[in-house]
């Protein structure tokens, strides 16, 4: 299949996958619609929210509609780094009697990586994911071992208010494409929820595509031509979040966001445009990952805190400030 076809194939299994999700996950649009713009961007997903908004149940159903392989780790005060990316156990040899050491792959060497409730972990637990993040590696005694692609890690975390919660270290942050808040449902929505689920099985998704399609198109999506308005827009929305830009928002901030920052806005937008069918991204589209690629990357400062203002809140007067 050419890149043409393809492209034009892309919106079509938007459609299918918002289907099938929808049959089993109630309400939550925008929220998969960011998810699924993260997934084709080949990027990372933070979903943050209170216990019980199925936030679990989104990921198991994504990986339920891709067809990949998926795996789920339970965070816990007591997870070990080994845990997560796997460790080296001394076996006997039944024919030399000699100890030789072998490697028993962890959870981390799947497609699809569950990361539920990161944030009840230590940071020491939650720093055995940098590597595996952003180089898609893990390396034990000194030999590294690539993860087969795609690799996705979808972590939920619960409010830091919560008791028996850690912050997540800025590093571990920046490591996710988007943060996208959970909320709760409509009133019409929970009364649907409560008929699915208290009467007859669970649904399930139905595979729409699978991993090496997947693969497919990320790649396209990285091959499509890059709007070079769009790219000094994002650049400038980045920038405008850091102390000392101008931006009269920035007030409220102590650190703003990083260069990376700047790329996801770039290619969130041409991933959320291409998911609809549009070839070139505009200024709209970043607008439309804008909060969720900025806001976990912003820490506010004391006065903020002290008003009530929230990072969300500040990225949409620094959007409405760039223009």
């Amino acid at each position: 299949m050419d890149d043409e076809k393809r492209f034009e194939r892309l919106s079509v299994v938007r459609a299918e996958l918002l289907a099938e999700i929808g049959s089993v996950v109630v309400g939550q649009r925008k929220v998969i619609e960011l998810m699924l713009t993260a997934l084709f961007s080949d990027g990372h997903c933070l979903f943050v929210g209170v216990p019980g908004l199925a936030k679990t149940l989104l990921v198991q159903t994504v990986a339920e509609s891709l067809g990949v392989s998926f795996n789920r780790i339970q965070f816990t005060p007591d997870l070990m780094p080994s845990d997560i990316t796997g460790t080296e156990v001394l076996e006997e040899e039944r024919a030399s009697g000699r100890r030789v050491a072998r490697f028993v792959h962890g959870p981390v060497f799947t497609n699809l990586l569950l990361a539920d409730e990161i944030n009840r972990t230590p940071p020491k637990t939650q720093a055995a994911l940098l590597q595996v993040m952003q180089e898609r590696a893990v390396t034990v005694a000194g030999h590294t071992m690539p993860l087969e692609r795609p690799f996705l890690c979808f972590a939920t975390q619960n409010p830091i208010e919560q008791e028996g919660t850690y912050p997540l270290p800025e590093a571990q942050q920046d490591r996710f494409m988007l943060s996208i808040p959970v909320g709760y449902p409509t009133l019409e929505e929970e009364e649907e929820i409560v008929r699915r689920t208290t009467v007859g099985d669970m649904p399930h998704a139905k595979p729409v595509l699978d991993a090496a399609e997947l693969v497919l198109f990320q790649k396209l999506i990285r091959r499509l031509p890059s709007n070079p308005d769009v790219v000094r827009y994002a650049v400038r929305l980045a920038a405008a979040t850091r102390p000392g830009s101008g931006a009269e928002a920035t007030r409220w901030v102590r650190w703003g966001a990083g260069p990376r920052a700047s790329q996801y806005l770039a290619i969130g937008a041409r991933t959320w445009a291409a998911l609809r069918g549009n070839e070139v991204p505009t200024d709209e589209d970043v607008r439309e990952v804008a909060v969720a690629v900025l806001g976990h990357r912003i820490v506010l400062n004391f006065e903020a805190e002290a008003s009530g203002m929230r990072p969300e809140d500040v990225v949409r007067q620094i959007v409405e400030e760039v223009g």
